[in-house]
């Protein structure tokens, strides 16, 4: 298999661009496609079985531990009283998402999707545990609006001066819409007015902010803790009188990328780390890796 025929070289055939492989579909159109599937099945089986409310947060989880599968089932649950709630968290979603999903890598993004639920749904319950205890049993959670905010915020962050078209008409700058949002949702949320959860809002966009802030990745961060203990088994005790080990004799990285079979093996290694955590997530020396193979493909190519 010559070089123009790895990944890198290929034309991106996934449905929504970003960092998804041929042929599979990315994170924003399988959350979009998700939500709208569980939406049916909430209104297929109203009659029959209480779904949407059983996949529903609730304000009193803290006295139903059991139940904890609802920090992350609420938010692929939507209000079934009318489309429009489902119609536009999965819009927003698929304007926002797709830019950040090429920035972070799809399994990244589905992570941070996930991970954005849940923090939304927590800040929503600790906020009805402290400031409503007494409506807790009679308070329920739908709708990935957290979640939503989180990724607008994400995609701010990266493009404060982006021109968005507000309500589709005026135009204003990313920042100043994200701004406008998030004060709309803290003044809710002091007022207590509406059937928004103006809470959980507040959550999902400061941990997206804090996402894109501090340059988290939430796939290492969970690769954390095997990668310490894998580090730990290599450890082993040194003696003074141990006899020194026999000097390395592997080859320069650089020079060993001379080798084809040797720099294709390496591209391999990059691109499914692109995959899973994104371009940003690359070292200097993976780079230059990109760099050697994109310079040697184009001198084949001549």
């Amino acid at each position: 298999m010559g070089f123009a025929d790895r990944r890198y070289a290929e034309s991106n055939r996934s449905w929504r661009g970003g960092s998804s492989g041929a042929g599979e579909w990315s994170a924003v159109t399988t959350i979009v496609v998700a939500n709208c599937a569980v939406w049916v099945a909430c209104l297929l089986a109203e009659n029959d079985f209480p779904l949407a409310r059983w996949l529903a947060m609730r304000g009193d989880l803290p006295q139903h531990p059991l139940e904890a599968w609802r920090l992350l089932t609420y938010g692929f649950a939507h209000d079934m009283s009318s489309p429009w709630h489902l119609a536009l968290n999965m819009l927003t979603v698929w304007f926002f998402g797709p830019e950040v999903e090429s920035r972070v890598g799809r399994n990244e993004f589905l992570r941070f999707w996930l991970a954005a639920i849940v923090v939304a749904g927590l800040t929503w319950l600790a906020s009805v545990q402290i400031g409503q205890a007494d409506r807790a049993p009679f308070s329920f959670l739908v709708g990935a609006s957290g979640a939503v905010m989180a990724t607008f915020a994400v995609f701010v962050w990266h493009n404060p001066h982006q021109e968005l078209l507000f309500w589709g008409i005026l135009p204003i700058p990313a920042w100043a819409l994200g701004l406008l949002y998030f004060f709309s949702d803290v003044n809710g949320a002091y007022h207590g007015t509406g059937n928004v959860a103006h809470f959980a809002h507040i959550g999902g966009a400061l941990f997206g902010l804090a996402y894109a802030w501090r340059g988290w990745n939430i796939g290492d961060l969970l690769e954390a803790p095997a990668q310490l203990l894998q580090s730990r088994r290599r450890f082993r005790i040194f003696r003074p009188d141990d006899e020194p080990a026999p000097p390395s004799r592997t080859p320069p990285r650089q020079a060993s990328l001379e080798d084809d079979e040797a720099l294709r093996d390496a591209v391999d290694r990059i691109l499914e780390k692109i995959s899973r955590s994104g371009e940003a997530s690359l070292t200097p020396q993976e780079r230059d890796t990109l760099t050697l193979a994109s310079r040697r493909l184009k001198e084949r190519l001549r």
